[in-house]
């Protein structure tokens, strides 16, 4: 069985759909599965420089990503199944194209591309490719449609497709000092980690903490990631308008130091106006911090499991959530971190998810009986 996985950005700075990929694919391999990844190189490009990384030299053009390097290495490739990650790039399609006219099986991870308010950014792009960029054939013609939630199993079957779809998590690869990192809460703080987009509402967590004034004086409010100038302009000018002290912009973090700052939280924000996954959910839980979601991310299991909240994003209700975590005795906020490690360690970590990848190419390449997390 040898797989061949594409995508049209590997770099450390790419978010979300990069950092997955590669945890699952190392796993993969620690499990002796043959998968390989083609991408085109860039400076901080993920991995340490692992074989089976086919980094092509980088000769995209236009923002469609069109590359002759990536048409030559598909159509001379001899791989049993093709597997893409994401959508509406020449990369993506490509790969599905080339699986077609090599008869063999393919499948597509969307990644969250496909959920209605991503759909509607860049709208009319999206309908020329659907229509016109051969994305709809793509799609309607895939073996297995990946996703990681429920939710996106839905939002994929609204669209009136009715290929089989495997629900699979995004892992989790704990790092290797993981065990080392300590809950350092020194005073009360609130986080947002990741790219500072409006539609990850960064500027709802601000208005709440400027509602919450005199309440948090004490405490510090802790912005990590960076993003659109703009965007990230508009809401530096937010704090100093409002002369806020105790708001921190820490800019990009990675490795240790992102998991050292999640330990020191008293709770990890995620107000996006919706979220396929969130990786940082899980990045936050494994060191022991409560995470408080908004309803647009498929986060239940905050609540039900008793490690964060699940709530509306909406200024009010997040600045009465952030008043009701930052007034819980230190116990319970350690005992909602518990919770937290052991639901990543029960579902989320690497070597299940890896597993359960390698039963569907399985599945699909030899058929035999259906995993159970494949819809049909």
């Amino acid at each position: 069985m040898k797989i061949l996985q594409t995508i049209a950005g590997f770099g450390a700075h790419s978010g979300g759909t990069s950092t997955c990929t590669y945890e699952l694919l190392k796993a993969m391999h620690n499990a002796n599965c043959n998968v390989e990844l083609m991408t085109p190189w860039c400076n901080d490009i993920l991995g340490q420089g692992e074989t089976w990384i086919k980094a092509l030299p980088d000769d995209t053009i236009s923002p469609y990503g069109y590359s002759r390097n990536m048409n030559a290495f598909l159509r001379q490739s001899d791989y049993d199944l093709y597997h893409t990650n994401g959508m509406w790039m020449h990369c993506n399609h490509e790969t599905c194209l080339v699986a077609r006219k090599k008869k063999k099986p393919y499948i597509i991870t969307p990644h969250g591309m496909l959920h209605p308010k991503a759909l509607k950014r860049s709208a009319w792009k999206k309908k020329l490719l659907l229509s016109f960029g051969g994305v709809d054939k793509d799609l309607q013609l895939a073996d297995c449609i990946h996703v990681t939630c429920q939710d996106e199993m839905n939002n994929f079957r609204a669209l009136g497709y009715k290929n089989p779809v495997a629900i699979i998590p995004n892992p989790f690869s704990p790092p290797t000092f993981i065990n080392e990192i300590n809950n350092n809460r020194d005073i009360k703080r609130i986080g947002f980690l990741g790219r500072l987009y409006p539609y990850k509402k960064v500027d709802t967590i601000l208005k709440a903490w400027i509602e919450l004034g005199q309440q948090v004086s004490n405490c510090q409010l802790v912005i990590m990631g960076k993003g659109e100038p703009a965007y990230e302009q508009m809401l530096r000018t937010m704090v100093q308008e409002h002369r806020l002290t105790n708001v921190e912009f820490a800019g990009f973090v990675t490795g240790r130091e992102k998991f050292e700052r999640l330990a020191s939280l008293t709770a990890l924000c995620v107000p996006s106006d919706f979220e396929n996954f969130g990786m940082i959910v899980t990045e936050a839980l494994s060191v022991g911090t409560p995470v408080i979601a908004s309803l647009g991310t498929p986060w239940q299991e905050l609540n039900t499991m008793h490690c964060g909240y699940w709530v509306n994003n909406d200024v009010a209700t997040l600045a009465e959530t952030i008043s009701t975590v930052l007034n819980l005795p230190d116990d319970e906020i350690c005992r909602m971190g518990e919770n937290g490690k052991k639901l990543v360690l029960q579902k989320y970590q690497d070597t299940q998810v890896a597993m359960m990848m390698k039963q569907l190419y399985e599945w699909i390449l030899n058929g035999g009986k259906k995993p159970e997390f494949v819809y049909e």
